[in-house]
């Protein structure tokens, strides 16, 4: 039998990935080997890759991790930008990228989009290839087995982590299609994969070959990423029966998941207003044992188009706040178009934000610890170590020099009357703060 990662935990092994985890994320080695062993925590990573992709951790008591989306469209093709796009997303922090791509030659885009974005996970929609090439191959709708091919490819080609639309079954989905949401189904594959079973009368092939799926993970110690295919695509349609339902589904996925040692994460919402959000992540948690949260966004508001990044990131903090574990990014571009180079960036910044105000909450003086040393340099007026903290360096350098340099040491907001100037005479007479004291105020 193959010993994944989680099974070596079980065994009381101590895996080399989660030494990495834990010293990186300054937590026990012994806690984190029991939250592995347990599902609560997932390394992805996929035997066929390993050193090549640096260990990152998702889940309970670590730092949440964000996500970026690449990939080309239907009606925009250009592998150039989609390097780019993973280029941005190394260089700006992202801690794991998926392929989304929909248009062109699938698996060669796949290929080469994995090897540009090493060292970072790299995950898949595996349903978007067996739907988009099935039906060319097939002239129609592509057999059951079908699916499970294309899987067993994107694991054969080394992807760490893969969303699996197994928790829509044929039942949630005619109960979708026939429903009173305002947006049926907004998830692309889960509307792929819906149409196959109301065209084919048949059962989701992944829901159905669950078994089969779980060795084929087994096999490359991969991750699975539950897809929500019934998430709400507006906010009016938060936590009705059709996300729940998938929801329990997927729980009982993830429970059989975990008895064969394959390690599991959770997709989630979505558009969802405010006040739902902290019980989404409760509900969710508890539903799944803790099983690491994959969140998209949440948007909070669907009246945010051109700014839509701002909204999931308002959504993203107080989810990441109460244990969600990944944020999926948004662009400024969501909803409108592909994203450019330079939304990918907007889209990543603000996801960064969202999940590190969150992670003071969550995980206090450790998370806390960068605001409160940029604080102190701001008391200072020190530009050279204010900018390196920033969390983009590139664009606080550019905006703090927009009007050219006028002889101050402050900014051009206060000039002349910055508080620290006008307080210098007495401010240089009190004792220094001291970093560890203001750190525990943080729980």
């Amino acid at each position: 039998m193959v010993k994944t990662i989680m099974l070596e935990c079980r065994a009381g092994s101590i895996p080399d990935e989660v030494v990495a985890v834990a010293k990186v994320e300054d937590v026990d080695v012994a806690k984190l080997v029991h939250r592995v062993a347990e599902g609560r925590v997932v390394i992805p990573r996929n035997a066929r890759r390993l050193g090549k992709v640096k260990p990152v951790g998702v889940g309970e008591g670590l730092f949440t991790k964000v996500n970026v989306n690449i990939g080309t469209s239907g009606t925009v093709v250009d592998i150039e930008m989609e390097k780019q796009k993973a280029r941005i997303a190394i260089k700006y922090g992202s801690d794991t990228i998926m392929d989304l791509s929909v248009g062109g030659d699938l698996t060669e885009i796949r290929r080469v989009l994995m090897r540009e974005s090493e060292p970072l996970p790299f995950g898949t929609v595996p349903t978007y290839q067996a739907w988009i090439e099935g039906v060319k191959k097939f002239s129609g709708l592509p057999p059951a087995d079908w699916f499970l091919k294309v899987v067993e490819e994107h694991l054969r080609d080394g992807v760490d982590f893969m969303t699996i639309h197994a928790g829509i079954t044929r039942d949630l989905a005619e109960k979708a299609l026939k429903s009173d949401r305002v947006q049926p189904i907004v998830s692309r594959g889960g509307a792929m994969l819906a149409a196959w079973m109301l065209e084919t009368g048949e059962e989701n092939p992944y829901y159905r070959n669950w078994d089969y799926l779980l060795e084929l993970f087994t096999e490359y110690d991969a991750v699975i990423s539950l897809g929500d295919a019934l998430r709400p695509g507006a906010i009016a349609d938060a936590h009705d029966e059709l996300q729940l339902g998938e929801l329990y589904v997927n729980a009982k996925l993830t429970d059989k998941a975990r008895s064969k040692g394959v390690q599991v994460m959770i997709e989630g919402p979505g558009h969802m207003p405010l006040d739902k959000v902290i019980l989404d992540i409760k509900i969710m948690k508890s539903l799944t044992r803790g099983a690491p949260y994959y969140v998209l966004g949440p948007i909070v508001t669907d009246i945010a188009a051109g700014y839509d990044h701002i909204s999931a990131a308002i959504g993203a903090a107080i989810a990441a706040a109460n244990g969600a574990d990944l944020i999926c990014y948004l662009t400024p571009a969501e909803h409108l178009s592909l994203p450019n180079p330079e939304q990918v960036r907007e889209g990543l910044i603000a996801a960064k934000i969202a999940a590190h105000a969150g992670d003071i909450v969550k995980l206090g003086s450790k998370a806390a610890r960068w605001d409160i040393e940029m604080s102190i340099y701001r008391s200072e007026l020190r530009w050279s170590e204010m900018f390196r903290l920033s969390i983009d360096k590139e664009k606080a350098e550019e905006i703090y020099r927009q009007f050219g340099n006028r002889g101050i040491t402050s900014c051009t907001m206060c000039g002349q009357f910055c508080v620290f100037i006008l307080l210098d005479k007495w401010l240089k007479q009190r004792p220094k703060p001291s970093l560890d004291k203001i750190l525990s105020k943080f729980i």
